[in-house]
């Protein structure tokens, strides 16, 4: 959905009778800021990290903030034409790239991090303190060769793009690797013929349920799927021509899953849907799409939570936009991001990767002083100072 920088920001819709309320998340690409916002839409909480570029944050049960970021101090790779780019500089231009996962405490003070350069998009904080994170690698020659899809031009390609999912310990150590590209089928899980053959998969989420099995959603070949977390196999997967560049799968309950359809590529016009899919049986069970569809779209990024009372919370990545929509497909409340920041190339955007809404017990944010009059110049500042709930 395309958006104007005249727009109206902030809190556009709210019908309380009808919400989930709590705070909700938000980390506006490309700064370095993560805002804390109320049912008003007012921050009441904010935390910086001076010298990243910020991509996606979460709390943890803790109150503090998981964050992926880039260091701003390294400039994107300069590739001469006709010349082939390392693997180093070749997935600096890939997006979702970073370098750092952070946890910061309620005051912003660095309680952990971890530095790779590989990791991307996600990240899972699991039972046992560990942490979950895709990260790219450099495919096999063979494999990469197998691959189908994907359009070809006389340009020298890099060598193609895959993805491990990552472990590491407290102390940064690493305790498992998946290899994606083992799991999945070259041929039946081929490339978008719409995408250049620069990556294989291009994973966007993770998510771990109680048994500790791994749902995983793949954006260029359009696939989500299932590992054992005992067997590491394969075991269920899903994607076009059903769903299209897909973004943030999560678990539901009774094997149920839940996805942000981008509906990028998608035969037709272009528009964009949440969809829930029963696991045992392939059938999508509950959707939530524009009235008209093309009213709701987002060709990249975003993502879908479920709230309590089956409520979701939606997150129009490409417009900033934020809203939470009933089951019965009616939206009670939107708040739109007047963050602008600008990209790596100097471009301004108002991206938001995914949004997250915490209830008022939630144990994060136990005991914390949660009053945007504390925030009152930054509220003013970003016009966000209103008299909403």
């Amino acid at each position: 959905m395309g958006w104007s920088p005249f727009r109206k920001t902030g809190l556009t819709h709210f019908e309380p009778f009808y919400c989930v309320k709590g705070y909700t998340l938000v980390t506006p690409l490309s700064g370095d800021s993560s805002y804390l916002i109320d049912m008003g839409g007012r921050i009441v909480h904010r935390w910086r990290l001076p010298g990243f570029r910020l991509f996606y944050g979460r709390l943890l049960a803790n109150g503090n903030l998981l964050v992926m970021g880039s260091d701003a101090s390294v400039p994107p790779p300069q590739v001469p034409p006709g010349t082939v780019p390392a693997f180093e500089a070749n997935i600096r231009r890939i997006g979702g790239n970073a370098t750092h996962l952070h946890e910061l405490d309620w005051d912003g003070n660095v309680a952990w991090r971890y530095e790779d350069p590989t990791i991307h998009h996600d990240f899972v904080r699991l039972a046992n303190g560990n942490t979950l994170m895709p990260a790219f690698v450099q495919l096999p020659p063979e494999v990469a060769a197998a691959v189908r899809g994907g359009y070809r031009t006389r340009e020298r390609l890099p060598p193609m793009i895959g993805d491990d999912f990552l472990e590491v310990d407290r102390r940064g150590a690493e305790v498992r690797r998946i290899h994606l590209w083992q799991l999945l089928d070259p041929r039946r899980d081929a490339l978008c013929p719409l995408e250049r053959r620069l990556e294989w998969t291009h994973t966007n989420s993770l998510d771990v349920n109680a048994k500790g099995d791994i749902l995983f959603s793949c954006r260029q070949n359009s696939r989500i799927g299932i590992i054992d977390g005992e067997s590491g196999k394969l075991f269920w997967k899903y994607g076009a021509p059903h769903i299209h560049h897909q973004h943030h799968a999560t678990f539901l309950r009774d094997g149920k899953v839940q996805v942000f359809d981008n509906g990028m590529h998608r035969p037709g016009t272009p528009r964009s849907a949440v969809v829930e899919i029963d696991t045992k049986t392939n059938e999508a069970t509950w959707q939530f799409a524009g009235v008209p569809e093309q009213q709701f779209f987002s060709g990249h990024i975003s993502g879908a939570e479920r709230l309590a009372g089956e409520n979701v919370l939606v997150c129009e990545g490409a417009s900033g936009r934020v809203f939470e929509a009933t089951r019965r497909g009616e939206v009670v409340w939107e708040w739109i991001s007047p963050f602008v920041n600008r990209n790596p190339a100097g471009t301004p955007i108002a991206w938001l990767f995914r949004a997250h809404r915490y209830e008022p017990d939630h144990p994060a944010l136990a005991g914390r002083e949660l009053d945007p009059g504390r925030y009152r110049e930054l509220n003013r500042l970003h016009g966000l100072d209103g008299d909403g709930g």
